[in-house]
């Protein structure tokens, strides 16, 4: 996990990768939300917690009702709470892996005008075990014409950090900033 040696220098283990992916998405995120000035949308988040809480409380429910009914006139409903459980928990797997596709960020940037509707950028990463080299993804899709671009890049994670786990802004920024720039003006760069 990544932790504040400064107020805005973040420390990691730079063996842990995990702690190191999770240092470049926030850097990233924070990036594209401070200096383009777009607002967060935590719609994909909002609908895992709502699996998670309906899971949750069936389990709660299948817990209050054993203890009111005690187990042989429960045994119906939880049989429906635990295959509800184990449904839901399916549910989720399916969720995470095709809907959420590791984007960590679905950034809205509002139309200056007010007038068309407001074009949405999703930004993905990934860091395979055991390797070096990170995976940037950002798609755009335009407000007005719906018109999707995507654009990605890979870097080794040393590009991006020094040799005591320090994340170095300064080298993330530009590639962030390169990035987001060729999907605005139209260009596909992979």
């Amino acid at each position: 996990m990544p932790a504040a040696v400064e107020d805005d220098t973040i420390k990691v283990d730079k063996w842990d990768g995990s702690a190191v992916k999770n240092a470049l998405d926030d850097a990233v995120k924070e990036t594209l939300l401070t200096k383009y000035k777009y607002s967060e949308s935590h719609w994909l988040m909002d609908w895992r917690l709502a699996i998670c809480t309906l899971a949750v409380g069936l389990s709660g429910l299948a817990i209050v009702w054993d203890f009111l009914h005690p187990f042989p006139a429960s045994r119906s409903v939880l049989i429906f709470c635990v295959c509800s459980y184990f449904v839901l928990m399916g549910v989720l797997t399916l969720y995470t892996t095709y809907v959420e596709k590791n984007i960590f960020l679905v950034a809205v940037q509002k139309d200056a005008a007010g007038v068309d509707p407001d074009s949405k950028w999703e930004v993905s990463s990934s860091l395979k075990r055991f390797d070096d080299q990170y995976t940037l993804s950002v798609r755009y899709v335009d407000g007005s014409s719906k018109r999707e671009r995507q654009a990605s890049v890979t870097r080794s994670v040393a590009a991006f950090f020094d040799e005591n786990g320090v994340l170095v802004r300064e080298c993330l920024v530009p590639v962030v900033t390169k990035l987001h720039n060729s999907l605005l003006s139209g260009k596909k760069d992979k």
